[in-house]
């Protein structure tokens, strides 16, 4: 496949600082990466990207987690909770029900505060702290605001989080709440919210660390690389393909600028790519709406429902970022019932693997395109979970069986366990 390489390795423009800078995937104006506040370029008002002039191969990483890339990341350090190393796991049963030549899943529930917004928080958080800014601010569906408060905390920041009123999963509002973030509940949904924050953050009340800041992305990117150094260590082989759900889509463009910074030092061949493939809840598919009418760009969805809290997003603002990166890598997009989500919720935990909703959305999204063909049988697969069970809680005890009561005593236990 040929792979636009954009936001590779170039001459440093006068506004580089150690060889990093921005620059705006619309006009392609650059800009210093620390002497101003940006989030979109202020000629045209497209998303920016970080842009490196060198970039390094597999051999030239070191140490562990997040920053066992710093050479890719425009920090030499973050604020970190050590973040990243989370699980490759395979699932054989998955894998033999699908009829796959491998079936793996990365598991970002298993970070600290249990999903992969910590690989953003600990570039951006450490950004922030480079800036000089003193209150950050996101909108969230609940995995942001629990990561913007660990990290907020651990950087003694004081953190705003903005959620959708009675939307939100107890799991992730408990986080926030005692890591110390002040939440405040938004009568209206995500989009809302991220509306608001966009707004403080432009009237210089907040540094707004959603994923239009384009430093989150860069620490998210490193999901993608550990995805390649790991199935190739396992395999000898890159996956075919990458399915993970989206909800903003910045882990679909974090990944997408993750493999175009590996070709370019000829790291990765450009057929070694994975096809990078979206999975959306029927009732927040804006990207696949897009997708399947060859659309440039997306319709906002202003009522969106589905079971996947963290998906339910209307206004993805990494579109732009996340289409070109979908058809380049020859992937695609699907959405899934909250039906078939909650199935996947099932089997993954069959597996003895515990994820939230949404991240079963990726299971489900296989699924489906393997009963339509669009998977073949001959791929190896790596699935991106991105949440941890217990994050909601009351998905989870839906979706699992309900407890049983017995009496006080050994024998009536027997009793009721063999009857």
């Amino acid at each position: 496949m040929t792979l636009e390489l954009d936001s590779a390795a170039e001459p440093s423009p006068p506004e580089a600082t150690n060889g990093v800078w921005l620059s705006c995937i619309g006009c392609e104006e650059t800009y210093s990466p620390f002497d101003d506040i940006l989030y979109t370029c202020p000629d045209c008002n497209s998303l920016l990207e970080v842009r490196y002039d060198s970039l390094p191969t597999f051999d030239d990483f070191s140490g562990s987690g997040v920053w066992r890339y710093t050479d890719m990341l425009p920090l030499e350090e973050g604020v970190s909770i050590q973040e990243g190393d989370t699980p490759l796991y395979h699932v054989p049963d998955l894998e033999d029900e699908l009829s796959v030549s491998s079936l793996h899943v990365k598991h970002e529930g298993m970070n600290g505060t249990g999903s992969f917004k910590d690989r953003g928080m600990t570039v951006g958080v450490g950004v922030a702290q480079r800036l000089g800014v003193d209150r950050l601010a996101v909108a969230s569906t609940g995995n942001t605001s629990a990561a913007l408060a660990a990290y907020g905390a651990r950087g003694n920041m004081e953190t705003l989080v903005l959620l959708p009123a009675g939307k939100v999963a107890a799991g992730k509002v408990a986080q926030a709440s005692l890591h110390g973030a002040r939440i405040l509940e938004v009568d209206g949904n995500f989009d809302v919210c991220l509306d608001i924050v966009q707004e403080l953050a432009a009237r210089g009340e907040v540094y707004l660390l959603n994923s239009l800041n384009p430093f989150r992305l860069e620490g998210q990117k490193t999901i993608g690389l550990e995805i390649l150094e790991e199935h190739y260590e396992r395999h000898g082989s890159y996956p075919d393909r990458i399915i993970l759900p989206v909800g903003n889509a910045g882990n679909t463009s974090a990944l997408y600028k993750a493999f175009r910074e590996m070709v370019q030092p000829g790291a990765l061949d450009p057929a070694d790519v994975p096809a990078l493939t979206g999975v959306q809840a029927a009732g927040a598919a804006p990207i696949v709406e897009a997708v399947e009418n060859n659309w440039d760009g997306i319709e906002r969805w202003n009522d969106v429902e589905t079971i996947a809290t963290a998906i339910r997003i209307g206004n993805p603002v990494n579109a732009p970022k996340a289409l070109p990166g979908i058809r380049e890598t020859g992937g695609t997009a699907v959405s899934v019932t909250d039906e078939e989500i909650t199935a996947a919720q099932r089997d993954l935990a069959g597996e003895g693997i515990g994820v939230e909703p949404a991240s079963a959305a990726s299971i489900a999204g296989l699924r489906k395109l393997r009963s339509s063909g669009v998977v073949s049988n001959d791929e190896e697969v790596v699935c991106l979970t991105t949440g941890h069970l217990l994050k909601d809680p009351e998905a989870a005890a839906k979706a699992g069986g309900d407890p049983e009561p017995v009496p006080g005593d050994t024998d009536g236990v027997l009793n009721h366990i063999n009857n």
